[in-house]
């Protein structure tokens, strides 16, 4: 008999696998089927759950200072947490009872934490917030998981087949199974066989690794003007390509997730929705195309690649309507509402309180990263995140990159653009690599401002997430530029064709983005062949075109711009169908007069001030 079948027979003993007369729909993952009426729960998927939350408990526990809160009401279960507790050393769970039923006091960081009567002195709460919240009898417990999500403490909890979606989405590690005595014996045998075993190891060498860490932050603040403040820079065309092994393909894609905020609005464009969802071109919105991309990944190689939507406040409520659509197995979809902790620290944009700076995701999505979420999912084999500037339409989940990064432990990679400079763009298509001062990037992508730059920070960033665990707590781990890649080991910029950066921010990038210039492809944004300049066509519209809905009346079909070098409109203007704009066209419309560009009309080095002139 092998040791797995004697710890399934052990789990069955203690009857873990019989669930209630009801299943909850997302809890039928965990299930068989029915017998005799009562939820028959699958006995590995027990398993596997129990093993990666006392994973995360032991990872938790080398830290000296952390500490765990179990939650308990249930009298028949209180000898056996009790014996847990006395023997890890850990918080007393009968002040954890005190604590729940007066409700509040986690939250409430002004709620008095001692109380000292004529004998005895009362604690009611930790002075510390707890780092992990461990909750055995899940029944009437809301308070407990609404103050701990709000706080952002992960949650290890036993789930059974009648738990409600609302609060089961809030468990960080959810253990399913019966919740009979037996069972929990089981586990707090085993929460305390394992945090007394990682109290054992010598945490001398977790202590070492920290003071290397801080030496390393200190260092980098202190070589501000030297040489480490170059990037080393690698064409895209030079990266070597995916392995043709699918089996190879799908363990690497496997350790991706991609991360993709969604707080910007459209606003500004007039759009009442959050601009991840205003049509760019056919009927796709820009969630539809990451959206496509990682099931096509998925589909093709047969690996998982998640997808985390981090939504502000907002905008979730939308984001979850337009969820329903996405059915595909073939995708799994994880929405999330950002906590009031990381909106009051964002910064917001020119757009409103509705809009955040999309030049802050990095910094956003290390809010998020720093907690549970970080270990749960490096305990499913996740290594690489890949965060997608909200902005960029054009983002690609390139395989080719992740396998870069694979191949040479490549720990942080910003994704840049070379300048609109032929010269640049020809030398970095013929040199194998290049080192760049830092002075070299912006990421002000807007023409103005790029003049006497080498390359634009698209702000598409990709992380290797052992790398952040070992630097989560130092105080130079900010992911807001390409300044902070040398606190990493190993960090890379890829110079990528200016096809994969189209930021979606007025009507005039829409007008980019839905003419004969660009296409789809599997969810990627294809350029037409017949464009010859290495640049796309610089394009400003006028104040009467802002609103999508003037934008959308202005134009009876979008004109063609394989050929248009720029493209300058202000007034009153009206373009017909089939329009063909070539090289450098100018149309300035004169004040009070509307000017009307005839159907199929091609105007090309053309200087246009009213009708006469067409």
């Amino acid at each position: 008999m092998t040791i797995h079948s004697v710890v399934i027979q052990k789990l069955l003993t203690t009857n873990a696998h019989i669930g209630r007369q009801v299943a909850t729909h997302h809890f039928k993952q965990f299930t068989y089927g029915f017998r005799n009426r009562q939820a028959i729960i699958d006995s590995d998927k027990t398993l596997i759950c129990l093993r990666n939350a006392l994973n995360f408990l032991s990872y938790l526990s080398r830290d000296p200072s952390s500490s765990f809160l179990f939650i308990n009401t249930n009298p028949l279960f209180q000898p056996i947490i009790d014996e847990m507790t006395t023997r890890v050393s850990s918080l007393s769970p009968e002040r954890a009872s005190s604590l729940w039923k007066l409700r509040g006091f986690l939250t409430n960081s002004f709620s008095p934490k001692k109380f000292r009567s004529r004998h005895k002195k009362l604690v009611f709460a930790p002075t510390k917030m707890p780092d992990c919240v461990v909750i055995f009898d899940t029944e009437r417990k809301s308070s407990v998981f609404l103050e701990a999500e709000r706080l952002g403490i992960p949650i290890v909890a036993l789930v059974d087949s009648s738990m409600p979606w609302e609060y089961y989405k809030k468990v960080t590690y959810p253990i399913p199974a019966n919740d009979s005595v037996q069972f929990v014996y089981l586990v707090c045998n085993m929460i305390t066989k394992c945090l007394m075993l990682e109290k054992k190891k010598d945490g001398s060498k977790g202590i070492g690794k920290k003071a290397t860490i801080e030496d390393k932050v200190e260092s980098a603040g202190e070589s501000e003007g030297t040489a480490s403040d170059e990037v080393l820079v690698v064409p895209y065309d030079n990266l070597a390509p995916l392995s043709d092994d699918i089996a190879e393909s799908k363990q690497l894609l496997d350790k991706l997730v991609v991360v993709k905020f969604n707080g910007a609005s459209g606003k500004n464009l007039g759009f009442s929705g959050p601009k991840s969802l205003m049509e760019v071109k056919n009927g796709s919105t820009p969630l539809d195309l990451i959206v496509n991309q990682i099931q096509l990944l998925n589909s093709k190689y047969g690996c998982n690649i998640p997808l985390f939507l981090m939504n502000s406040k907002r905008m979730h409520s939308d984001i979850l309507k337009v969820l329903e659509k996405y059915s595909s197995p073939d995708i799994d979809i994880h929405p999330f509402e950002q906590g009031e902790q990381t909106q009051h620290e964002s910064i917001f944009s020119e757009g409103g309180e509705d809009e955040w700076q999309s030049s802050n995701h990095g910094a956003q999505f290390l809010s998020l990263i720093n907690g549970a979420t970080l270990d749960a999912l490096l305990s499913q084999g996740k290594e690489y995140a890949l965060v997608v500037n909200p902005d960029n339409v054009a983002s690609v989940v390139d395989p080719k990159i992740l396998n870069h990064l694979a191949q040479n432990s490549i720990e942080y990679c910003s994704e840049v653009m070379p300048t609109t400079s032929t010269g640049l763009i020809n030398f970095m298509a013929s040199s194998l690599q290049g080192k760049f001062k830092l002075e070299d990037f912006t990421s002000d992508h807007t023409q103005k401002f790029v003049k006497g730059f080498k390359f634009i920070d698209t702000r598409n960033l990709w992380l290797d997430l052992k790398a952040i665990k070992r630097l989560v707590g130092t105080s130079a781990l900010s992911l807001n530029s390409l300044s902070n890649s040398k606190i990493f080991e190993k960090s890379v910029g890829i110079s990528i064709p200016q096809s994969r950066f189209l930021p979606l921010n007025s009507t005039s990038d829409l007008l980019l983005l839905q003419s004969d210039l660009y296409s789809f492809n599997e969810g990627i944004l294809v350029r037409n062949d017949e464009r010859v300049s290495p640049s796309d066509p610089h394009i400003a519209l006028g104040p009467e075109f802002k609103k999508i809905s003037d934008f959308k009346r202005r134009f009876t079909t979008i004109p063609s711009i394989v050929k248009l070098d720029s493209l300058e409109v202000a007034g009153d203007v009206w373009f017909g169908a089939n329009v063909v704009l070539k090289g450098k066209v100018i149309i300035d419309a004169n004040p009070g007069l509307p000017l009307r560009i005839p159907d199929g009309a091609i105007l090309e080095d053309e200087e246009i001030n009213s009708q006469a002139d067409i």
